[in-house]
């Protein structure tokens, strides 16, 4: 990435990853990321805030030298996470006079997973400000916004707020700032989904509190920034609500045939009665869109075969992400198939029950569905439209 000013003596020193495409080992990426980093210079100190992934330390370096900077004052960490505090130990060698500036469980944190020094580091505590001379960094504590120990910083006379990983997306673009918003809306919306979902209570408070600032720009770890604040504090106001959507999302898995005759059945069912549905094949799906789709809908229904005496792995997978993702979510059900016996609907109502949602009577059938047991989905449907009448606006 190349150096970009955002305000005077405020620059964007990140580095973009075009061709990462999954996230600690586990996050789908398909349009990568980028690692945000940040030059506030003052009159009298130099801060920056937050590093890169070790991967681009040398991107990082050289945006550094193309700012001339000689020395460094301190260096911000909001976040122990390695791709945002990855590159720090080679930067302290760099910059044998740099104090880190973090908080006490981040620093904490540093010292247990990158060995930092523990006498580099200077704690500060939530409302504390540091002086750069006509640059004021204030520190806003926000636990739970997605570890324990992170923190935002907030350029005072400036109005940037260096939001760490919220209203953060992993979308690696050549723009700086995200000005389009419909453009940055499916990235912002995975990135909200997969990481900040949740933690949704906490997300809320931040927001919160963020949004009493002057906000002239918002600059987050990951993506695009925003220099109008407002879309971005709308889509999130509207993600962390307890609202949901008319709305019914099936992950679904069939082996022969079975359970996809009922997803098929039951998804034209609930169309007929006015009920967006969203049906997602395990075993094609993208795992961030289904996160995406948990994000607003009202309902959640499994569906899934029993393979030998428990649900399919694909079901199994896909439930454990939802349940530990905690969409607000209302009601969830299990409809599919099996062949001899097994605990596939026990073991999915058990994972699904650490949502704080009503379960629905499941429909799970032997063999090939009948007309009784398509009966019983359309009956399923009507329950679902009648639940919905109380929760969707």
């Amino acid at each position: 990435m190349a150096v970009r000013e955002i305000a005077p003596g405020v620059y964007a020193v990140g580095a973009i990853d075009w061709d990462l495409r999954l996230f600690d080992a586990l996050i789908g990426t398909p349009q990568g990321t980028s690692y945000n980093a940040f030059v506030v210079k003052g009159r009298e100190k130099t801060a920056l805030i937050d590093t890169v992934d070790p991967k681009f330390e040398e991107d990082l370096l050289k945006n550094l030298m193309r700012l001339g900077l000689g020395s460094l004052d301190y260096i911000v960490i909001n976040h122990a996470e390695q791709d945002h505090s990855g590159t720090l130990p080679l930067l302290l060698e760099m910059f044998p006079g740099a104090t880190v500036i973090t908080n006490e469980k981040c620093r904490d944190l540093l010292v247990r997973l990158l060995l930092v020094p523990e006498d580099r580091i200077q704690t500060v505590k939530d409302g504390e400000s540091l002086d750069l001379s006509g640059k004021t960094l204030e520190f806003m504590i926000t636990p739970w916004v997605h570890w324990p120990e992170t923190m935002i910083t907030y350029a005072r006379e400036d109005g940037i707020l260096f939001s760490c990983d919220l209203f953060g997306s992993h979308l690696a673009t050549s723009e700086l700032y995200a000005d389009d918003f419909m453009q940055i809306f499916p990235a912002a919306k995975r990135y909200y989904a997969e990481i900040m979902m949740p933690f949704r209570a906490s997300v809320r408070a931040a927001l919160e509190r963020v949004s009493a600032l002057d906000l002239k720009v918002i600059a987050p770890s990951h993506g695009p920034l925003y220099r109008n604040s407002s879309p971005i504090l709308d889509a999130y106001a509207e993600w962390t609500s307890d609202a949901v959507k008319n709305l019914v999302l099936i992950p679904y898995v069939s082996m022969h045939g079975s359970t996809a005759k009922m997803v098929s059945f039951f998804t034209d069912a609930l169309i007929e009665r006015g009920v967006e549905v969203q049906p997602y094949d395990l075993t094609r799906a993208d795992l961030g869109e289904v996160a995406m789709a948990a994000v607003d809908a009202a309902t959640i229904v499994m569906a899934a075969p029993t393979v030998l005496f428990g649900p399919h792995p694909a079901a199994v997978h896909a439930s454990y992400l939802i349940s530990v993702l905690r969409p607000k979510t209302k009601f969830v059900s299990v409809i599919g198939s099996y062949g001899w016996g097994g605990k596939t609907v026990q073991h999915l109502q058990e994972t699904l029950s650490r949502l704080n949602a009503e379960m629905i009577e499941p429909v799970y059938v032997r063999g090939y569905p009948g007309g009784e047991d398509l009966a019983a989905l359309a009956d399923l449907a009507d329950t679902i439209v009648k639940k919905h009448e109380d929760v969707v606006p």
